[in-house]
C-alpha cells in the first residue's frame, strides 16, 4: 500500500498525498504533487503512520516526484512573481471600486491557475474583476474569500507565548471558541489577554478546557461553606494543577484539601450554628430546661 504523507504549501495550506511511486522521502523535502489542474509544489511535513480520518479531505492526490533544482528555481521565481501580482491586483480592485482586502496571491507551479485570497465584510460582485485579471494574466483566476483566522494563518506570525501560531503549525480546522472557555479556566475577560493576532479568541483556549472542567467537577464552587477537621470555613479557590481546594477557616487559617477531606454544609445552618452573644443565654436556658426535665422524671419519694 502507498505511504501517506502530510504536505504543506504556501500560506500554511496542508493536505494528504499518497506516495504511489515509492519515492524515498523524508521530512522537509520539497515535492511536486498533483493539483486540481496541473502540478503544485510543497514541503513534506511528516509521514503518516497511524490511521487518519480522510472523510472531509476527499481522495488523496499523488506525490509525483521529489522537487529538483529546476522546480525549486521555479518556486523562487513564482513567489517573487506572486508579490508583484498582488500589487497589481490591488490596483485593479481599487479601479473597480470594490471594497475588499487582498491577503495573498498564489500561483500554481505550472501557472495554470492563480488564486487570490481576500477578506470582505460583505458579499462582493467580482465578475468583471475576474474577467479583467484573466485577460491580463492569461490563466484561470479564482477569488477565494476567507475569514480573519485564515488571514492570520496565511500571513504567519508568533503568538503571545512566543511560539509559532498554532494555525501555522498543527491546526488544520478551526474549532468554535467562546468566552466560556476562558471563564472555565479562570482567565480574565480582557480581550488583549485572550485574543490572538487575528483579533479572535485564542485557539489554545480549547486545548486544556476539558481538563479544567473535569477537575472542577470534583469540587464545590468557590465560596461554598465546608466543614473540615480544622474547623468550618469556605472554599477560596481551586488549585487545578495540584487538584486541591484552597480552604479558609473562620479564624483565618488557610490550608489545602483534597476531594473527600471536607463536607459541604448548608450556608443557613452554618450561620445558625455560629457562636453569638446570645449563644451563652441559649446554652443556660437549655441547661435549665434540662434540669427541670430531669427533676420531673425522677421518681417520687
Amino acid at each position: 500500500m502507498a505511504e501517506l504523507y502530510l504536505v504543506e504549501f504556501k500560506g500554511s495550506r496542508k493536505g494528504y498525498f499518497l506516495n504511489k511511486f515509492y519515492h524515498n522521502l523524508k521530512d522537509t523535502d520539497y515535492v511536486v504533487t498533483q493539483a486540481e489542474r496541473g502540478e503544485e509544489i510543497g514541503r513534506v511535513l511528516k509521514k503518516i503512520d497511524s490511521e487518519v480520518d480522510l472523510s472531509n479531505e476527499g481522495r488523496p492526490k499523488t506525490i509525483l516526484r521529489p522537487a529538483g533544482k529546476d522546480d525549486l528555481a521555479l518556486l523562487e521565481d513564482r513567489d517573487q512573481r506572486d508579490k508583484e501580482c498582488r500589487t497589481e491586483v490591488i490596483k485593479t480592485i481599487q479601479r473597480h471600486g470594490l471594497v475588499m482586502k487582498v491577503v495573498d496571491v498564489e500561483t500554481q507551479l505550472d501557472g495554470n491557475k492563480m488564486t487570490i485570497y481576500f477578506t470582505a465584510d460583505h458579499r462582493v460582485d467580482f465578475r468583471n474583476l475576474v474577467k479583467e485579471l484573466a485577460s491580463c494574466y492569461k490563466t484561470r483566476i479564482e477569488l477565494r474569500q476567507i475569514g480573519v483566522r485564515d488571514e492570520a494563518r496565511r500571513i504567519g506570525g508568533f503568538g503571545v507565548c512566543g511560539l509559532k501560531q498554532c494555525c501555522n503549525s498543527f491546526i488544520k480546522e478551526f474549532d468554535p471558541i467562546t468566552t466560556q472557555h476562558a471563564r472555565d479556566q479562570d482567565l480574565p475577560m480582557n480581550p488583549a489577554k485572550i485574543s490572538g493576532n487575528c483579533g479572535r479568541l485564542l485557539c489554545c483556549l480549547k486545548f486544556e478546557v476539558d481538563s479544567y472542567r473535569e477537575i472542577k467537577r470534583k469540587f464545590p464552587s468557590p465560596g461554598t461553606p465546608v466543614r473540615t477537621e480544622e474547623g468550618d470555613g469556605f472554599i477560596q479557590r481551586i488549585d487545578i494543577f495540584n487538584e486541591e481546594a484552597i480552604i479558609r477557616t473562620e479564624d483565618g487559617l488557610i490550608f489545602r484539601g483534597r476531594p473527600g477531606s471536607f463536607e459541604v454544609i448548608d450556608r443557613k445552618r452554618a450561620e445558625k450554628d455560629r457562636p453569638t452573644d446570645g449563644g451563652k443565654r441559649d446554652e443556660s436556658r437549655n441547661s435549665s430546661t434540662s434540669d427541670d426535665r430531669g427533676q420531673g422524671d425522677s421518681p417520687s419519694g
